[in-house]
């Protein structure tokens, strides 16, 4: 007996479930990285519970987006709205971290160990990876440009974890204090320039790329 093919209402239900554990996690997230990077003097780990706000946005942006699917008019103009908005987001990160890193730099200011920082971004180096596949696999189903674009800041979180755990357990381990504001220094070309590509409003066309 043949399988059938999942419908696009399938892949929209599968793509909702997705973007509300992408929402319940990155408040989670955002909440102990936040807490956690001001008690320690983290300046990464602040940036980083940032960006989870940012990805909450994008995930509400997503679901709106999401319930208005047979409107087509309607899904292309929530999708030009939500990148630019998002975008305005991820350039004021970027100079947030760019700012609050050099003073730290500068000032010498050192960071406490933080334990639970180290396990957030673990956690997040292993569940973003995994979140942004199955959006790209929802997003070739219903052929969305935005969905595709909000793997792409799945993709995105990944690299954020993968460069705030070095730094967090540099500083833990060897005492390197420099490495968590030289960190959040490596951030800010890579959230610069997705937000200066969200704010022109480029996103997949979801030809080929998106399949």
């Amino acid at each position: 007996m043949a399988i059938a093919s999942p419908t696009r209402h399938d892949f929209v239900r599968r793509g909702q479930r997705l973007e509300h554990f992408t929402i319940a996690y990155n408040s989670a997230e955002g909440l102990v990285s936040i807490v956690a990077g001001i008690l320690a003097g983290s300046v990464s780990l602040v940036g980083f519970g940032l960006d989870s706000a940012i990805e909450v946005a994008s995930g509400t942006a997503l679901l709106w987006r999401l319930h208005h699917d047979l409107d087509h008019s309607r899904r292309e103009q929530v999708e030009r709205t939500t990148l630019r908005i998002v975008g305005g987001c991820f350039v004021a990160l970027a100079l947030y971290i760019a700012y609050e890193s050099g003073s730290t730099l500068i000032g010498h200011k050192t960071p406490e160990r933080s334990i639970p920082g180290i396990i957030v971004a673990a956690v997040s180096v292993v569940v973003m990876p995994l979140l942004a596949r199955a959006k790209r696999r929802v997003a070739a189903g219903i052929r969305s440009g935005a969905m595709t674009a909000d793997s792409r800041q799945a993709d995105f979180c990944t690299y954020l974890s993968a460069i705030l755990l070095g730094g967090l357990l540099l500083n833990a381990l060897l005492g390197w204090w420099w490495a968590d504001p030289a960190a959040g220094l490596v951030m800010v070309p890579i959230i610069a320039r997705e937000g200066v590509e969200s704010l022109r409003g480029r996103a997949c066309g979801c030809g080929d790329e998106c399949r």
